[in-house]
């Protein structure tokens, strides 16, 4: 795996617990990123196999090095959550025994000037995970209306400073790249605790340029209705508003008598990993097994 990227699957050991992995079972990571969690999974299965799914073919290509010691038990399928029914049908499955989403950006992603995602170095404000799709952040940035954007960076960064972020992006334009964006955030809302003041923002932009929170929806509407009986749903997240989204499926589930929740209590990854691996400091977990 030389030259090739590697990172840390965030809670490794508490998803494979969740997921109650079957010699013989049928899986699918929705989030493959770099192959971690997919690559653990397959380490597990004898006559089973893990689908690997992601909406960025860069990262799928890299999961595809990192875990090709177990080839035989990944079959790769590009593309975003709401393609999970045709990822099944290519694999001639119907239901599954686990569905895996692990729904943070992966260090690949965030250290990749050229990708746009994060501000720490300079390069062109994309933030697609999937460069084939045409909207990118420059676009909205640059073109929104000011009320439109502020709205935007207020619902889904939850950023309170909003409407001063966007009368100064406007002010600004055009912006093009990520390190100009977070100079002019940062010089309309200079810093007052440990988060940049552009971090809300880019979040929010993020989401937007790439419909996260809809295909969330997608992925909660439409997983727990390909479990198997017995299947497990685990879904990792790192925002609120994503959390907030999977707690509500699955208490939905729940009440419809469909299926139980296995976190009755969110689950946190232990001090050891965020010691080891400070960005899944924020990472929430929830679990949701079919009856």
């Amino acid at each position: 795996m030389s030259g090739v990227p590697w990172h840390y699957p965030v809670m490794l050991a508490e998803s494979l617990e969740y997921l109650a992995i079957r010699p013989d079972g049928i899986y699918i990571d929705m989030t493959a990123g770099l192959g971690g969690h997919t690559a653990a999974i397959a380490e597990k299965l004898e006559s089973g196999f893990v689908i690997a799914c992601d909406r960025d073919a860069e990262s799928l290509e890299l999961a595809r090095q990192n875990a090709a010691r177990w080839a035989a038990r990944i079959r790769f399928y590009h593309g975003p959550f709401s393609k999970l029914p045709e990822a099944l049908a290519q694999n001639g499955v119907e239901a599954v025994d686990g569905v895996l989403a692990d729904l943070g950006v992966s260090r690949y992603q965030l250290g990749s000037a050229e990708r746009g995602f994060s501000f720490m170095e300079d390069g062109p404000l994309d933030m697609r995970m999937d460069r084939s799709e045409g909207l990118n952040a420059a676009d909205l940035v640059n073109e929104m209306p000011e009320k439109a954007l502020a709205d935007l960076i207020y619902e889904l960064g939850e950023e309170r400073r909003s409407r001063r972020i966007s009368r100064a992006i406007v002010r600004a334009r055009p912006i093009r790249t990520t390190g100009r964006l977070a100079q002019v955030i940062e010089e309309a809302v200079p810093r007052t605790g440990r988060l940049h003041p552009a971090t809300q923002t880019f979040m929010a932009l993020r989401l937007k340029v790439n419909g996260e929170l809809e295909e969330l929806d997608g992925l909660l509407g439409t997983a727990p209705g390909r479990l198997r009986s017995g299947g497990r749903l685990v879904v990792l997240t790192f925002m609120s508003t994503e959390d907030r989204k999977v707690k509500q499926a699955f208490q939905a589930e729940a009440r419809a008598g469909r299926a139980k929740i296995l976190t009755k209590h969110v689950v946190r990854p232990p001090e050891k990993e965020v010691f080891e691996n400070a960005p899944s400091r924020g990472a929430k977990l929830r679990a949701l097994e079919r009856l």
